[in-house]
């Protein structure tokens, strides 16, 4: 694969809303690097996107894990080039009162939602302030900005994200990187979705190829009127 000048990376780049970023910022001639800790469904998004043309590279990591991720920018960094866009769109879910989930499913939901995202940004961030541009996008969540009863664990890596986010921002914006978060409130419709609610109105649903339009317009925006923070919901979303 040839080196790009414009190399974007998703970690978190499943069959919905990843997807979707990847396919948005490859038909705008980025290479998109798709990351993930499944490998067979990258390799699928993977072989689709270049069946129609666009530059993909599938690399496996662990946003956990420190060293998996520093190995899979490294090898980004060596077939494609330095990332000018990061996507950080893990989430991990984990439904249980305070009395009810353990404290490895407490740390692991904080490191996947959180953590991950500190050690992606890490990888970019020098060689972006070096070229005094760059774009670092992360996904947040309802639990963002409220913690319901029984989803502690989600709120609070959701809670940390968006305070790496403006810490980020406030430090980077000046160098000429835009760190934006942006709040998805409501159900994205996916697959996985459909097969649970699958009477759900699309008009009820976030559709994972709109929400790819507005991470392509955050990076896009003139750097005189940057968004940090935005939500999006469908238009029917009680708020």
């Amino acid at each position: 694969m040839g080196r790009n000048l414009n190399v974007a990376v998703v970690l978190g780049a499943g069959p919905g809303t990843g997807a979707a970023i990847a396919r948005r910022f490859a038909r705008e001639d980025f290479t998109v690097a798709l990351m993930a800790r499944a490998e067979a469904p990258l390799r699928a998004i993977e072989e689709d996107m270049r069946a129609q043309g666009r530059a993909a590279l599938a690399v496996r990591a662990d946003a956990t894990d420190p060293a998996s991720v520093a190995a899979a920018f490294a090898r980004v960094r060596a077939e494609a080039g330095d990332p000018t866009v990061f996507v950080y769109n893990v989430g991990d879910f984990p439904i249980a009162g305070i009395l009810d989930i353990t404290p490895e499913q407490f740390e692991s939901s904080w490191k996947t939602d959180c953590f991950g995202a500190f050690l992606g940004a890490r990888e970019v961030l020098p060689a972006m302030v070096s070229a005094g541009r760059g774009t670092i996008l992360l996904t947040g969540a309802t639990a963002s900005l409220r913690g319901a009863a029984r989803f502690a664990g989600f709120a609070v890596g959701k809670f940390g994200l968006r305070a790496l986010a403006q810490s980020m921002a406030r430090e980077f914006s000046p160098q000429g990187i835009h760190v934006a978060h942006v709040v998805l409130d409501g159900v994205i419709d996916t697959a996985e979705v459909r097969g649970f609610l699958p009477d759900r109105p699309a008009d009820t649903l976030l559709s994972p190829d709109a929400i790819a339009d507005v991470y392509w317009q955050l990076h896009a925006q003139d750097r005189r009127a940057w968004t940090h923070e935005l939500d999006l919901r469908p238009a029917v979303e009680k708020f």
